[in-house]
């Protein structure tokens, strides 16, 4: 399965917000959105990733002041990304070797979307449930010798 195809399953909806806001916005927008991260762009470009890790470490840096903390000190730039015909199995590879829960997919400069572990455990899921429903399927259709 490539990533395009998790995509298609999950949908291309994109949560984004500007690097010079701040962390207070960007919570109540995660939390406005049940969202775990945030795309960051800057005049039309993906500058970073922002997610609720970020958030966390920046709170506890931050101390009381944390709401006034701007998304791009809090941000990770430059995020490692995927592209639409990477397997998932080098995805996975990459979510884990690159300690990142959310992957931005890209195409060239377009954003395409962003994958999460929770995307692709579901379309792990919905494969394993396809090749399952394929193979009751064959077993069932299998044709029987008659005895006479």
């Amino acid at each position: 399965m490539q990533v395009r195809e998790i995509l298609e399953i999950k949908g291309t909806v994109l949560y984004t917000i500007a690097p010079e806001k701040t962390l207070a916005e960007a919570v109540d927008v995660m939390a406005d959105l049940d969202a775990g991260s945030l795309v960051c762009f800057s005049a039309g470009k993906m500058v970073g990733m922002l997610t609720f890790r970020e958030v966390l470490k920046a709170v506890h840096a931050g101390g009381k002041d944390w709401q006034q903390v701007k998304v791009a000190s809090a941000m990770v730039a430059d995020p490692f990304t995927a592209r639409p015909e990477m397997e998932m199995d080098e995805l996975r590879r990459q979510m884990i070797d690159n300690h990142q829960r959310y992957i931005p997919v890209m195409d060239g400069s377009l954003l395409m979307g962003v994958v999460s572990f929770h995307d692709v455990a579901k379309a792990v899921l919905e494969e394993q449930s396809f090749e399952n429903r394929m193979l009751k399927a064959y077993i069932r259709d299998w044709p029987t010798e008659k005895s006479e």
